[in-house]
């Protein structure tokens, strides 16, 4: 009636938090989301997302999925997603990321290096054709303005 499983189940990946109040030196790796709301020293590495709140302070290099930053971070940060800096966050750093969201009044001061996706790169030979409706349109739009400026004239 009822067959043995076979699979194995797998815990769920908890969360990480440090914290406010909190002070920690080291190294974090982890499989799971990591919430750093306290002080901060070392290297963070997350296959998913890090969350740095508005009462932290981050003196570290972080490698993750996807990072939010909210409280200070001096320190580069690489991400595979997305780079979120919020009102109340800043950057002291350099980044490397595939997307990223500065909300007014958020700070970065470091460089930016902008990585495409895999599906950006698929994506190439349909913006060739992109480019070519671009041309044809910028033609027209040339053409409109002549036009334009010859009747004014």
């Amino acid at each position: 009636m009822f067959k043995e499983s076979k699979k194995k189940l797998s815990a769920p990946a908890m969360d990480t938090l440090l914290a406010n109040g909190t002070s920690f030196e080291g190294t974090v790796e982890a499989e799971a989301n990591i919430r750093i709301d306290g002080h901060f020293q070392g290297d963070i590495r997350s296959t998913r997302t890090v969350v740095v709140g508005e009462s932290a302070v981050v003196r570290s290099d972080i490698i993750a999925q996807d990072v939010i930053l909210a409280g200070k971070v001096f320190g580069s940060i690489t991400t595979e997603g997305r780079l979120t800096i919020t009102p109340t966050g800043e950057l002291y750093g350099n980044t490397a990321t595939t997307a990223l969201v500065i909300s007014e009044g958020g700070i970065l001061d470091g460089t930016i290096q902008m990585n495409r996706t895999k599906d950006v790169e698929l994506s190439t030979s349909t913006n060739e054709s992109n480019d070519e409706t671009q041309s044809s349109f910028s033609k027209n739009k040339e053409d409109s303005q002549a036009a334009l400026q010859s009747e004014a004239g």
